[in-house]
């Protein structure tokens, strides 16, 4: 992407904020269904990526479950909200300096569920065993835009001790490269060093067991925004 294209990417997220920031106080998704207006989730369990293949192709979506029955969704439809009780502070231990300085905020969504807040996961439950080298896919976070530009976004998960393996960090530089089983339903924590709105480019890849073809998914932007 280029400068100039970045830059009024940045500003569209710029002027949508407040327009978003009000949806999220009006809306809910069963209000969304049906209006044209995109479906706010805020808390709740859904999987912001959901991976499957179908008729040759790898396919991204969101399963939502924060609705009874559960929903699949396009990415374009959704926006998800960190709301301002996900508002932290880094810890002093050094194996977090990748969230910035210690004592600095930070907006997390926890790997381990809080009902005030999205309980957001990965999924790949879809996938079959036997179909991928390995049986396993890469996920590919591409790029971030934010708005503001200086915000910083991470996905990482912590161990039964409570230390962090970083799996994508923007303020290292992207991309990164997730590698998930097939069959596996991964929460993970979601991390943001500033209120504002983020998009996230991400995207899927696989071989094909016993051969050397590449498939890929199209690329899908994740819609956060980050309330103070």
């Amino acid at each position: 992407m280029s400068t100039a294209t970045r830059r009024r990417a940045a500003g569209t997220l710029v002027a949508s904020a407040a327009m978003i920031a009000a949806l999220v106080v009006s809306a809910t998704p069963a209000q969304a269904h049906g209006t044209g207006l995109p479906v706010v989730l805020h808390e709740g369990h859904v999987d912001v990526i959901e991976v499957e293949y179908e008729d040759g192709e790898l396919e991204l979506g969101v399963h939502d479950d924060t609705v009874e029955p559960g929903e699949h969704r396009h990415h374009d439809d959704v926006i998800f909200v960190v709301k301002p009780q996900a508002k932290a502070t880094v810890p002093s231990d050094p194996a977090f300096a990748f969230l910035g300085a210690a004592g600095s905020p930070v907006w997390i969504l926890p790997q381990i569920e809080n009902e005030e807040l999205l309980f957001a996961g990965l999924a790949t439950e879809e996938l079959e065993a036997g179909v991928f080298a390995g049986d396993s896919v890469d996920l590919t976070v591409q790029q971030l835009i934010s708005a503001p530009s200086s915000a910083k976004m991470a996905v990482y998960t912590e161990d039964l001790f409570g230390q962090p393996t970083v799996l994508a960090n923007s303020r290292d530089g992207l991309p990164d490269v997730v590698d998930l089983a097939v069959g596996e339903h991964l929460h993970v924590n979601w991390a943001f060093s500033k209120a504002g709105v983020y998009l996230l480019k991400v995207k899927a890849s696989a071989t094909l067991a016993g051969t050397t073809t590449v498939v890929e998914s199209d690329s899908v932007y994740l819609r956060f925004v980050v309330l103070p």
